[in-house]
């Protein structure tokens, strides 16, 4: 069984129905002993940082988060759940976030004033490590995007791909050992993003 972490923030449902097309079970849950004892857990996210940490702290699943992690359990993140693995974002005039990667997450500063932000819409991804999520994709692949932070980690090892937009070339996939996690929407991106969920359905956690 794959748990959805519910923290209150939006996008749940289409990623339970993501799942779902793929006939594999996931229940969207705040229960920390339901995330505990599930055999994947997927961390998503639709909003701003500031409010993301608030409700994780104050439902106590930062710390269940981070007993996943070190236990092993296969982790996905998702958008706004990729942000705030992150040590810090500059969102919200700066939040200190779960620090399971290290480095912050930084707003775009576009040198055109004509260059849209947030970005919103297809990017090409290039996968920088061969990772089992990435099985059956093709590199150079385009994924959906909805955001105006990036991540930005501090140690190389950790960014298993990139993209570029407004002039930064940035981490859209980060991850070490039994966690991973996207900043685009693989539940938005139709099959090649279905098939990524469908990777992480079989996906013992090792690289």
């Amino acid at each position: 069984m794959i748990a959805i972490v519910d923290y209150k923030a939006g996008n749940l449902t289409s990623v339970r129905l993501a799942f779902e097309a793929l006939d594999t079970e996931a229940v969207i849950t705040s229960d920390p002993e339901v995330i505990r004892s599930a055999e994947r857990v997927v961390f998503p996210g639709v909003g701003a940082a500031g409010a993301a940490m608030m409700h994780l702290n104050e439902m106590g699943l930062a710390t269940v988060l981070t007993d996943v992690v070190d236990a092993g359990t296969p982790f996905l993140g998702i958008c706004v759940g990729t942000q705030i693995l992150f040590d810090s974002s500059e969102e919200d005039g700066g939040v200190a976030c779960l620090g399971l990667v290290p480095g912050e997450v930084k707003r775009f500063h576009p040198p055109d004033p004509l260059c849209k932000i947030p970005q919103i819409g297809w990017n090409t991804v290039g996968f920088k490590v061969d990772h089992p999520l990435f099985d059956g994709i093709e590199n150079g692949s385009e994924f959906y995007f909805v955001h105006s932070y990036y991540p930005a980690p501090s140690d190389a090892s950790f960014i298993l791909a990139e993209t570029e937009y407004a002039d930064a070339c940035f981490a859209c996939v980060v991850g070490r050992g039994n966690m991973a996690a996207t900043q685009f929407h693989p539940e938005r991106s139709g099959r090649i993003g279905l098939q990524l969920l469908r990777n992480f359905t079989t996906w013992d956690g090792r690289v």
